[in-house]
């Protein structure tokens, strides 16, 4: 008989189209103190798995991953027991500053919001706000997940 706990998990295909249907992930690194300090972000996901987001260089949270680069992403939805699901990816956070990568990330987050790519164009008009970015990167190394939807109402 499967544990519990394995009969929640989601497969990697499940986890894959949960996270690429939720628009916000919440962010979690550690403050100097080590308080969590946890920031929603938007987000997109490259193909071998990666989470990117973008956010401005001066940011508390850049200067936290400077510090230390673990960190944990959480995506949850549901409202009620029956219906919680959610993905929590563990892994080291890569700061990438390159303005041509930051726009790269943010137009793969532009398009995953909208549901459209930005042109050439509008890609241009956001080099000014790239150029006060950093991408982020976490290849997770460590994922956990749970549906319980797959529960049926048994609890």
């Amino acid at each position: 008989m499967p544990s519990r706990r394995e009969l929640i998990r989601m497969t990697e295909d499940e986890q894959r189209r949960f996270l690429e249907a939720a628009r916000t992930m919440v962010l979690c690194s550690s403050a100097k103190d080590g308080v969590p300090h946890p920031m929603p972000m938007w987000f997109a996901l490259e193909d071998d798995g990666a989470v990117v987001m973008t956010t401005f260089a001066r940011s508390q949270k850049v200067r936290n991953l400077e510090r230390d680069p673990r960190v944990s992403l959480l995506v949850e939805d549901g409202e009620t027991y029956g219906e919680l699901r959610g993905v929590v990816l563990y892994g080291k956070a890569e700061l990438e500053p390159a303005t041509d990568r930051v726009l790269d990330v943010l137009a793969r987050v532009s398009a995953k919001s909208t549901g459209a790519s930005i042109g050439a164009e509008a890609r241009e008009g956001l080099r000014s706000t790239a150029e006060k970015r950093v991408a982020i990167r976490v290849l997770p190394d460590r994922i956990v997940s749970w549906d319980h939807r797959k529960l049926g109402g048994r609890y």
